[in-house]
């Protein structure tokens, strides 16, 4: 037996519930994991409060993220004893996640934990952790180095913004953090920060197409009005690495800044992430952040937190990265 975070759907209504599991009871896949922690984010938010039909089936264990310990494996790249990391591939939405204390998962979807990492410091970092770093390697791809000038980073206290603010300014980049939360600013300027931008200077619309160009690339996980009013703001062949919808799918934006700038929008997906480049991204994450600074953008919750935990992060109210232990 184990226990678990369950959802179960009763009158159209979404509900969850500690419940004690079998191991038979898990869906099918060829690593069986005893899960050390798993994560809370966005998309968990809306998991858990039954919104944006990501989850068809019913009863559900959410959770998007973990990392553990291989128990069994018919799989030949992992043994029993071996660490591991998920990310991605639709768990916790079409799949049992990792809101329990142990997940049978496929291999193919699994990273082995570089070897500086611990299950809790990977889940620290866990899809926030690896989004900022497939943005930034793809800004890096379109000609961003710390040379280029300030890269700006929207929603820089929640856990992609986070991850973002430390690990770019690890890298020697001039960091500049927008936040709607005035109070975080110490905790920004801890993770790296040089500069805090009031969230209001970007979320009201722009009259004009184009503005006095300031940033050499952006990290956006807000979207919305944020990113329209971002979009005129670019430096000439500037990129935006779009991550995130905190404040809505949709903007309205005019085309000038691309004609007239060249500004590039780079659309960041890490839940179908080539496996074969996971690894080193992973990799990356272990050997260029500083490790000793995650404790500062995490703190821990257990199971039982999580239906207000969901809430919470749906109305803007998580800093940084909780991890969830689903042992205690």
């Amino acid at each position: 037996m184990f226990k678990a975070l369950a959802l179960v759907e009763k009158d159209d209504a979404i509900s969850p519930a500690i419940a004690e599991l079998e191991e038979s009871d898990l869906p099918q896949g060829d690593v069986l994991i005893d899960v050390a922690y798993s994560s809370l984010n966005y998309k968990d938010g809306l998991v858990l409060n039954g919104l944006g039909g990501l989850v068809k089936t019913y009863p559900h264990i959410p959770g998007i993220d973990l990392a553990g310990t291989v128990a069994t494996s018919d799989h030949p790249e992992f043994q029993p004893g071996d660490q591991v990391v998920c990310t991605g591939w639709r768990v916790g939405e079409a799949h049992w996640g990792g809101y329990a204390q142990k997940a049978r998962l496929k291999g193919d979807w699994l990273v082995k934990l570089p070897s500086s990492l611990t299950p809790r410091t990977a889940m620290g970092l866990g899809a926030a952790g690896l989004t900022a770093v497939i943005a930034l390697a793809a800004l890096e791809s379109h000609g961003l180095n710390p040379a280029k000038g300030e890269v700006l980073i929207t929603g820089a206290a929640g856990g992609v913004g986070s991850c973002s603010v430390l690990l770019l300014s690890a890298l020697g980049y001039q960091v500049a953090a927008s936040t709607g939360r005035p109070e975080l600013e110490p905790y920004l300027k801890d993770l790296g920060a040089k500069i805090i931008i009031p969230r209001q200077e970007l979320s009201e619309p722009s009259k004009k197409p184009l503005e006095s160009a300031r940033w050499a690339a952006c990290i956006d996980s807000v979207g919305g009005t944020t990113l329209a009013r971002t979009l005129g703001q670019m430096e000439y062949g500037a990129s935006i690495a779009a991550v995130g919808l905190a404040s809505g799918a949709e903007f309205t934006a005019s085309v000038i800044p691309f004609l007239l700038r060249g500004i590039n929008i780079l659309g960041i997906d890490s839940v179908f992430y080539p496996a074969e480049r996971r690894a080193t991204a992973w990799e990356r994450l272990a050997t260029e952040l500083p490790l000793e600074k995650i404790d500062l953008i995490c703190s821990e919750a257990s199971l039982t937190d999580l239906p207000q935990l969901g809430k919470d992060i749906l109305e803007g109210k998580v800093q940084g990265r909780v991890i969830i232990n689903p042992n205690t």
